[in-house]
């Protein structure tokens, strides 16, 4: 029977999320096809539904929603909540089983459901999965207007019979009036409110007086322009080589089913060329394409690609538009005008009225894994929508990410590749530079500024890579040690000498650079190479050549990035410096030499990861040269040339290496050979956190170590590798499961058992399948 709790000075059912899975929880009932949406009110006949709320509550709460009001799940409602008012989601009926008093929905926000069945199960899995409270969850198929509770209606206005008749007669004489009427003639179904602008509000009201047109409200419309509209544009579509082609026809045979599709392609393969192809079959019956992206960079250069080849405006979806821009996008993906969807990791949960393929191009990116908060992997919510849809989704890299390789290996994906570059454009030459006994110039070797000098002179682009913002990675003083460290964090602040500030880029916390050592007044000199001080040293070194640096920073202005590409594709810019923006898929086709600048800076890394990542950025860094006529060289800087996993990667090549790297898993019983999940706690207080997870630890051991189930590790609790962030200390505690069902069971006896204790002043956390371990 469902628990009931008092909360917050009000009586509500609080029913648990159920554990089972969650096709079973969707009701028939949901199906009801009338719909109204009415202010609701207390009193008999009500029909008893359980809500999604927003907060921290693994919880789902029972309100009552008139008989006479048509209520079905994904639909938006206001509710009382202790002495305030929260908006929530119908989830499922439910039965009247406790003897509170159940309150009434405040009102139904919505007409018809703004999640469907599909999504709202897709939901349900995720917080679940993730252990993640439900109303936070749902949260997150909604634009965020819509989660503040912006309703979908608006005004509009519609001509009546005896405005039709006033245009036939030319009685009106008020030019403005008659330039109204005919604009609202033109569109029989009524004319919005927002589309009425040009016309002043007293004109509109003059021919309502007249009774010429009428007031009625609408659900808002999405303003997308539609295939018809862009058809007739289309570039022509270049020959596919062979692989593109067996790679195409494989998928193609399958567009009615679901499966994984693993396109493996080398960098410059033509991965996107196999992505339209198929977007275009699917386009062909009428559906709908969702592409995931792992960097809002990466949107306008596909976007304007696709435009150009499919004849149609993308919809985009990402946290850098305004709110009533991504509403738009929102409305016209849920309603099918958007055929094509283009979005970074949230983009997983957009609604969709009939989605027939999904793509995840650099499946391997960690910006898939949201890492604060509703830790969810796109990439691995985006095959559970798939697999439920019924449709195929393919998932592209030049480096696949080691749990996509397993997966190929026990035969749950299908692996595609794509040996060759496209276009018969040769693969880079890669070569390890040892700069020990070499004189270093910021950071650059004499043998790297030669070659520098040699390709700038060929005519070449020059590319150099250097995963570090900032001009310094700290001030030290020489004379007594001094460092800047920030005051919250167990880190050194960068300086960035542009804007002359420290900064935190673990806390965001900034101050001003002090003038001299504050302990013994002696000078202070930078430490470290960050990419601002990397352009000064190009600057100084190559003054008669143009140079961009992509990093965060020098992004931070809208439509940055835009003009620096641009100067870069017109070679107006001949030097590159960025971080790793830089390998998020752009293509850079005048580049002929890319350096790496401190290889050894990632080759030593704390997290288990640290090798899988290396390599990744390495290949995907390299893989921006030579990718046109022009043959490609990369220079790796280094002072560990023998380092056998460099030389590996190097001379075998990712496949190799990756296969190497999952061998060494298996054998530490690590993911993705084993399931994981990350617990972790901080507080003000240094103890609290690792006393929270030593009980936990202890609890795990105690009560979940039956000889009869499968294996499960506990490691720790260890401080984390940043032990402070932000004026608060922080822990963490590994668990490791043979098997995904047995983890979950011991988190969620966990849960249960936690929600028990109080953890006043401490914040915990559950990450299941941890990315980062920092």
């Amino acid at each position: 029977m469902p628990r009931s709790r008092r909360y917050d000075g009000g009586y509500f059912e609080i029913t648990a999320i159920s554990s089972a899975p969650v096709e079973h929880v969707m009701s028939e009932s949901h199906r009801d096809p009338s719909i109204g949406t009415h202010e609701a009110s207390s009193g008999e006949g009500m029909v008893y539904w359980q809500v999604a709320l927003p907060g921290p509550l693994q919880m789902l709460f029972t309100y009552g929603v008139p008989a006479d009001v048509s209520a079905r799940a994904g639909m938006r409602v206001w509710v009382p909540l202790g002495k305030g008012q929260r908006m929530g989601v119908l989830w499922s009926p439910a039965e009247k089983e406790t003897e509170w008093v159940i309150k009434p929905v405040l009102s139904v926000l919505d007409d018809e459901p703004l999640l469907d069945e599909e999504l709202l199960a897709c939901l349900g899995w995720a917080a679940d999965y993730y252990h993640f409270p439900l109303g936070e969850t749902v949260l997150a198929a909604l634009a965020p207007s819509l989660r503040q509770g912006r309703s979908l209606h608006e005004l509009a206005w519609r001509i009546l019979p005896s405005g039709e008749q006033a245009l036939a007669d030319g009685t009106l004489r008020g030019a403005r009036q008659r330039a109204l009427l005919e604009r609202i003639a033109q569109t029989p179904q009524g004319v919005s409110e927002s589309q009425l602008r040009d016309f002043p509000k007293a004109v509109r009201l003059r021919l309502a007086d007249l009774g010429l047109i009428e007031p009625f409200e609408q659900m808002m419309p999405s303003t997308w322009p539609v295939l018809a509209e862009m058809s007739g544009n289309k570039l022509p579509a270049p020959d596919l080589n062979e692989a593109q082609s067996a790679a195409v026809s494989a998928v193609a045979a399958c567009l009615e089913n679901f499966g994984v599709w693993l396109l493996e392609g080398v960098t410059g393969s033509g991965k996107t060329e196999v992505y339209l192809n198929l977007i275009s079959r699917v386009l062909a019956q009428g559906r709908q394409v969702l592409i995931l992206v792992p960097e809002i960079a990466l949107t306008p250069q596909l976007v304007t690609r696709f435009t150009d080849r499919l004849g149609l405006v993308p919809a985009v979806l990402h946290s850098g538009l305004n709110d009533g821009d991504r509403l738009n996008a929102w409305l016209a993906a849920r309603s099918g005008d958007a055929t094509v969807v283009i979005g970074t990791r949230s983009a997983v949960f957009q609604p969709f009225a009939d989605l027939g393929l999904i793509v995840v191009d650099e499946e391997h990116d960690g910006s898939f894994k949201q890492s604060e908060g509703f830790g969810y992997h796109a990439r691995d919510v985006a095959i559970w929508r798939a697999r439920r849809l019924g449709v195929p989704i393919m998932l592209g890299s030049a480096t696949p990410s080691l749990e996509s390789l397993r997966n190929v290996s026990l035969s749950r994906y299908h692996l595609l590749t794509l040996p060759e570059r496209a276009g018969g454009a040769a693969m880079p030459d890669i070569r390890l530079l040892d700069v020990r006994q070499q004189r270093m110039r910021g950071g650059l070797s004499d043998d790297l500024v030669a070659a520098i000098e040699t390709h700038l002179l060929a005519g070449g682009q020059v590319m150099l890579y250097l995963n570090r913002r900032g001009y310094a990675s700290n001030l030290l003083c020489h004379a007594c040690g001094w460092v800047a460290e920030c005051a919250h964090c167990d880190s050194f602040m960068t300086w960035h000498r542009g804007v002359n500030r420290l900064r935190c880029h673990h806390c965001g916390f900034e101050r001003q650079p002090p003038s001299v050592c504050p302990n013994c007044s002696a000078t202070l000199s930078p430490r470290g190479l960050g990419t601002e001080q990397l352009e000064d040293v190009l600057t100084g070194l190559f003054p008669g050549f143009g140079i961009e640096r992509l990093d965060r920073d020098a992004l931070s202005r809208v439509g940055e990035l835009d003009r620096r590409l641009a100067r870069i594709q017109s070679s107006e810019a001949r030097l590159i410096v960025g971080t790793q923006i830089l390998v998020k898929g752009h293509d850079f086709p005048h580049v002929s030499l890319v350096a790496v600048v401190d290889a050894d800076q990632a080759l030593f890394a704390n997290d288990f990861r640290g090798a899988e990542r290396f390599a990744q950025q390495l290949i995907q860094v390299a893989g921006r040269a030579g990718r046109a006529s022009r043959a490609g060289t990369v220079l790796v800087q280094t002072h560990q040339p023998e380092h056998v996993g460099l030389n590996r990667l190097i001379h075998a090549g990712y496949a190799s290496f990756a296969q190497t790297l999952l061998a060494e898993r298996a054998e530490a019983g690590l993911p993705p050979v084993r399931a994981a999940a990350m617990i972790r706690a901080d507080a003000r207080d240094a103890d609290a956190p690792r006393e929270l997870l030593t009980h936990m630890a202890d609890w795990l051991h105690e009560h979940l170590a039956d000889p009869a189930d499968s294996p499960l590790d506990v490691w720790g609790p260890v401080p984390a590798p940043l032990a402070r962030r932000a004026g608060r200390y922080r822990y963490q505690l590994l668990i490791l499961a043979d098997d995904r069902p047995r983890l979950h069971a011991a988190l969620s006896q966990l849960e249960s058992w936690q929600g028990t204790r109080r953890t006043k002043g401490i914040r915990w956390s559950i990450d299941v399948d941890p990315v980062d371990m920092a």
